[in-house]
């Protein structure tokens, strides 16, 4: 038996036009790759589009790669993840499935059962069970249960447990295990809380992760600054084993790089910013930029100037001058050398007023103008009844109109 393992594809998640092709054409070499190496089935585990709502090309591309697999007689198995799972459960995923390319293999009863109480409590306690149904494919049984917002699917897989069957068990998740999260403060899953299967076919966390039987994907193709500058590329997991082999020490997970183009990264420090453009613009001269994707990491406390005095359309052009393919900027590490703002005020009620007074005289700026009028919108509050949604909604038009955005 062989079969691939991919998930976190997030088509159409890039902003940059070039790496949102990027990332298709990931997609499209880990798709012909499968071809190729002759896999029995695919299995996607999540996070196929970075929307429930993929623009109409996203979606004309994808079906053409699904098309492929399908015009090579390879069945494909998918979950929904928390980028492409919809609360109301309609996703294009399912327009995948009613043309024939696909199975979402999440099928699930939820029994409810009668507990008794403790001592401390004699009333009956109702508990919740679900019951995930397996897709057959030959002599493997496939589960799945699929991704949600927040990691909401934690509690639920809590309760999962996995209809009986005599074949090879897979069970497709998408979420986050306690072993593979290190220091991220999000809520997790212990392996051994999970049913027993197999192979757990894993996706969410965009790592390279493959302990015995518990594997995860990794992205298709890195989906941010920080991804492309620690992974540079995407990746997918090709498995051989005996299909009547149940022991998961004679699994063969392999894993399977895919290489689009170079990733060079410039980690800069500077201290003024008035003089930053010429020296940025010098240190990428010194570098091949030819077809690379370029990652620029400026840091550094300032001690002259400000960030907007670093005039990143000049770096942007001298890059594409030099053949980059795109450059991307992170500023995060830039910071102002910060001085204690020292207000005498015998009106405590005018704190606020003076403060930002004070600041505006000492760091003169066009933005200036626009404080008051953000302080006021991040005051906005939530109406009475008012969904979540519409509130947000609401309030980011509000900044974005301040901001002109």
């Amino acid at each position: 038996m062989k079969f691939a393992h991919l998930g976190d594809c997030h088509l159409g998640g890039w902003r940059y036009p070039e790496l949102q092709e990027l990332n298709m054409q990931s997609f499209s070499m880990a798709i012909d790759l499968c071809i190729k190496e002759g896999v029995d089935f695919v299995l996607i585990v999540g996070d196929l589009f970075d929307s429930p709502y993929p623009s109409i090309e996203v979606l004309k591309q994808t079906f053409l790669e699904f098309r492929k697999l399908k015009q090579a007689k390879i069945p494909s198995y998918i979950i929904a993840g928390s980028h492409d799972y919809s609360v109301s459960g309609k996703t294009f995923l399912d327009v995948l499935e009613y043309a024939g390319f696909c199975k979402n293999v999440y099928n699930a009863e939820i029994r409810k059962k009668q507990g008794i109480g403790n001592k401390s409590n004699s009333e009956n306690k109702e508990i919740t069970e679900i019951l995930l149904n397996p897709v057959i494919e030959k002599n493997i049984a496939i589960y799945g249960y699929p991704g949600r917002k927040s990691s909401l699917e934690v509690r639920d897989l809590k309760k999962i447990k996995l209809q009986d069957s005599p074949f090879f068990k897979i069970l497709m998740l998408h979420t986050s295990i306690t072993d593979a999260i290190g220091n991220l403060p999000v809520e997790s899953i212990n392996i051994s809380n999970l049913p027993i299967a197999n192979y757990y076919a894993l996706g969410h966390l965009h790592i390279k992760y493959c302990k015995g039987n518990v594997v995860y994907s990794g992205p298709i193709f890195p989906n941010n600054f920080q991804e492309l500058e620690e992974l540079k590329q995407g990746m997918f997991y090709i498995i051989e084993t005996a299909a009547k082999a149940f022991d998961y020490s004679e699994l063969k997970p392999r894993r399977v790089d895919l290489k689009i183009k170079d990733v060079i990264v410039f980690d800069i420090q500077i201290r003024d910013t008035l003089s930053a453009t010429e020296y940025i613009i010098s240190e990428l001269n010194k570098k091949n930029l030819e077809d690379k994707i370029v990652l620029l990491k400026i840091r550094g406390i300032l001690d002259k100037g400000k960030t907007s005095d670093i005039k990143f359309a000049d770096i942007e052009t001298f890059a594409k001058e030099k053949g980059a393919f795109v450059i991307l900027k992170s500023t995060s590490k830039l910071k102002i050398e910060t001085s204690e703002i020292k207000i005498e005020t015998d009106n405590m009620d005018r704190l606020e007023d003076e403060i930002i007074e004070k600041f505006i005289v000492e760091n003169p700026s066009e933005f200036n103008e626009r404080i008051q009028t953000l302080i006021n919108a991040l005051n906005t509050e939530k109406k009475e009844d008012e969904k979540n949604l519409i509130f947000q909604e609401r309030f980011l038009g509000e900044i974005k109109k301040i901001l002109n955005y």
